[in-house]
């Protein structure tokens, strides 16, 4: 009875083994299969050539890119834009603070009290010379801060350097404005200088 149900066992397993190679072979030689398929080599329409952006284009990217880094944190990002070597004065009665790794200990304990912030730029101004460039814009920022509602204005400066051609931040000196000074932001009379809507400045 034994040596039947196991006769029965490897009739069954060779049948399945059969139907499945069976399936295969017609898939494999299928005129679809069988067909190689075309590359497409075309691009897509909605694929348009991207055009190499400017050095002013790109400090402007740049200064984007590290304030929207700054509002959510993200510290990586920062440190792709700003110098080992860079130097920060910040808008408080305190020392400048040398070098990122000084930097980011500074920045983490300062956003560690902060949620929901928001931080929007007006009036860049970017100025080039050689691998050297520097640009100033004014910035309004808002956060709750231990809990309370807190609102701040202020102007930054940044000193950048071009290296291994990438622009990079190796000065940022930011300075907040007194309440009782602080006027609505007014588009600049200069024509580099376009109203800009992004997010904080460091320190």
């Amino acid at each position: 009875m034994k040596v039947e149900v196991f006769t029965r066992c490897i009739f069954r397993a060779a049948n399945l083994a059969l139907l499945v190679a069976a399936a295969l072979s017609l898939a494999l030689s299928s005129p679809s299969f069988a067909q190689k398929k075309k590359k497409n080599t075309d691009p897509p329409a909605d694929n348009k050539p991207v055009l190499p952006m400017t050095d002013q284009q790109q400090i402007d990217y740049l200064i984007s890119e590290v304030l929207g880094a700054w509002q959510v944190g993200d510290t990586d990002r920062m440190h792709k834009d700003y110098a080992d070597d860079v130097s920060l004065v910040n808008g408080a009665w305190g020392p400048p603070v040398f070098g990122w790794t000084n930097y980011l200990t500074s920045y983490q304990q300062q956003r560690s009290h902060m949620q929901q912030v928001r931080l929007d730029r007006y009036n860049t101004y970017i100025k080039l010379t050689g691998n050297y460039a520097w640009a100033c814009y004014q910035w309004e920022f808002a956060a709750v801060i231990d809990g309370q509602p807190t609102n701040a204005h202020g102007q930054t400066t940044l000193v950048l350097e071009k290296r291994t051609d990438h622009w990079v931040i190796v000065h940022n000196h930011t300075s907040l404005v007194p309440a009782a000074g602080v006027q609505p932001p007014q588009p600049a009379n200069t024509p580099q200088a376009a109203p800009q809507a992004a997010n904080p400045q460091p320190h």
